[in-house]
């Protein structure tokens, strides 16, 4: 099933607004946040588990870890694109790794998250069921051959 999961997952790409600079004319340090989390949530979109999962099963990812490094400044009109590696999972958990890229390749931030599986009506973290988890599985299948990328923390 690994050609159905492209190793890393790379559909994200967008070009820097004028709203996500700085007043040094440099993207903003909380939008490549913006940038990186638009990247992830175009995977969840994916798997399946993004709004139309919440809204079907009243469960979602909460974020709960965000790690970024900040590799290059972007300006505005700059394309970036992303590149997401499911690097650990269990049915309660997801880690991703996402390099947020300038369109020549350099490599502008790169970020490392941690989602808890929320159950929506007993507010607390879940296992999402096996048939919703199998995907995940083959993504994280998909993406092993990709090694553990670094800085990826191994306390968890």
């Amino acid at each position: 099933m690994a050609e159905r999961w492209p190793a890393p997952f790379s559909t994200y790409r967008t070009r820097v607004p004028e709203e996500w600079l700085d007043y040094n004319g440099h993207m903003h340090d909380a939008s490549y946040l913006v940038a990186l989390s638009e990247a992830n949530e175009a995977l969840f979109d994916a798997l399946d588990l993004g709004a139309g999962y919440y809204r079907e099963v009243g469960a979602s990812y909460f974020t709960v870890e965000y790690h970024i490094r900040y590799q290059a400044e972007c300006s505005s009109g700059d394309v970036l694109t992303a590149e997401t590696r499911v690097v650990a999972a269990d049915p309660k958990r997801i880690r991703l790794y996402t390099e947020l890229k300038h369109d020549d390749g350099r490599l502008a931030a790169s970020g490392e998250s941690l989602y808890l599986h929320v159950d929506r009506q007993s507010g607390r973290v879940a296992a999402m069921a096996p048939d919703r988890y199998r995907p995940v599985q083959e993504v994280l299948s998909a993406h092993a051959g990709l090694g553990r990328p670094r800085p990826v923390r191994e306390d968890r």
